[in-house]
């Protein structure tokens, strides 16, 4: 197999333009459609990477496809202005990434980029992302590469480009046409941050996934697979990091080691009515989801600290602020009739010892299963000190699909790691 050759004079034009004029015959609008109507749900974008017509796409760009095989179908429509059928061989879901094959022989195609393939690649360097928005046809944005993702469990690239709804699965590749990463998703609220894939991982999926015949009912089982395997694998990182403890008025709290969340803090000090109760809280949350399907995000990962005191309410008032601060909110990734079970809580009153280094705690425990993921639950744990009545520390543990046994190991570090301050 021979990859696209650079056309004659190539070296003469700006970099921008001497991608696109080698990119049309390599590029790809990929296409969901209803099977029955015949009409498009949904477009992206994806690329050639191989001469007989494999080709490197988002998972979310193709997932209804992989999930309801009977309901939708998939079509590709060429930069060059060939069409045809999409086959759909292989995902990477927790990447967000799907390897397929179009009808196309002899084609030329993308090769990856070595030092982005090995992690060498500097950051500064101009890429070039390409790819279909808004169906309005091929486009090229020049951007740069800024090195992977701080506090982010999955590796992605952050780029420096506007990219767009429908862009989504085509290459960000260098000067030379090498591909480096692949369009994934944008920062809503901000300008130009934006996010690939990185391209080692297509290479992974593309070896994986090369000579794969599934049948449509195999891809959904991979699906579900991946994703329990993907979440036991994230929850396995959290547990082997372990907690740290941070000081919240007179009780010490757990906060995670692990590098891939982000904290916050807020406080209601500057509220107007002037508060009656004093509430300093901090977040710190995994970015950690996962797209599943066109409704369903799921992989939500928080702990969360409110440290209460009363200005001037009486216990019974402050009793009130605290049942406020501690309802068991479970986060939902998609529509609840849909894709879980029913929410079942159970609450109770717990001491740990020994009891001079724990405040007794009011615990609240709540789960809900998905229905179409076995042993996947989402899990709410709220714990509520019980020492003073003018002051307490609401602690919550948010975990989205994890497994049972790994959430009731979770929590009991967390309630574990509950104290009183010395």
């Amino acid at each position: 197999m021979t990859a696209l050759p650079t056309p004659a004079g190539a070296q003469a034009l700006p970099g921008a333009e001497t991608v696109y004029a080698s990119a049309p015959p390599r590029l790809l609008q990929i296409r969901t459609l209803l099977a029955d109507a015949g009409r498009q749900t949904s477009t992206g974008s994806g690329f050639l990477v191989s001469d007989d017509g494999l080709a490197i796409t988002n998972y979310h760009v193709v997932s209804d496809a992989a999930l309801e095989p009977k309901t939708y179908r998939l079509e590709y429509t060429g930069a060059d202005g060939t069409q045809g059928a999409v086959t759909l061989l292989a995902v990477d879901l927790p990447n967000d990434l799907a390897l397929v094959r179009v009808d196309k022989q002899n084609a030329p195609f993308f090769t990856f980029d070595k030092a982005a393939l090995d992690g060498s690649l500097p950051k500064g360097e101009r890429l070039y992302s390409l790819g279909n928005p808004l169906d309005l046809g091929f486009t090229i944005i020049e951007g740069t590469y800024n090195g992977l993702v701080e506090h982010s469990y999955n590796d992605h690239i952050h780029f420096t480009g506007a990219l767009n709804p429908g862009m989504s699965g085509g290459p960000a590749v260098n000067a030379q046409g090498q591909v480096v990463g692949i369009n994934v998703a944008t920062r809503r609220g901000g300008q130009l941050i934006s996010f690939l894939v990185p391209a080692r991982f297509a290479a992974a999926l593309l070896a994986r996934g090369k000579d794969a015949k599934p049948a449509a009912s195999d891809l959904r089982k991979d699906v579900i697979a991946q994703l329990a395997s993907w979440r036991g694998a994230l929850y396995k990182s959290l547990g082997d990091e372990g907690f740290r403890d941070r000081v919240f008025g007179s009780y010490q709290a757990p906060e995670t080691r692990a590098g891939w969340f982000e904290c916050w803090a807020s406080t209601n000090a500057g509220a107007s009515p002037k508060p009656r109760a004093s509430i300093n809280s901090t977040s710190c949350k995994a970015e950690a989801s996962v797209y599943v399907a066109s409704d369903l995000n799921t992989g939500t990962v928080e702990v969360n600290h409110s440290y209460a005191k009363s200005i001037d309410l009486n216990q019974f008032q402050f009793a009130t602020v605290l049942t406020q601060l501690a309802q068991p909110r479970l986060t939902m990734g998609g529509s609840f009739r849909k894709w879980y079970t029913p929410q079942h809580c159970h609450e109770d009153f717990v001491g740990l010892a020994p009891a001079a280094d724990h405040p007794p705690l009011r615990v609240m425990w709540c789960a809900q299963g998905y229905r179409e993921f076995d042993g996947l639950y989402d899990v709410v744990l709220v714990a509520v000190t019980q020492d003073h009545a003018d002051e307490a520390l609401v602690s919550r543990l948010n975990l989205q699909a994890i497994a049972y046994d790994d959430a009731l190991r979770l929590g009991k570090s967390f309630l574990e790691r509950l104290q009183v301050a010395r």
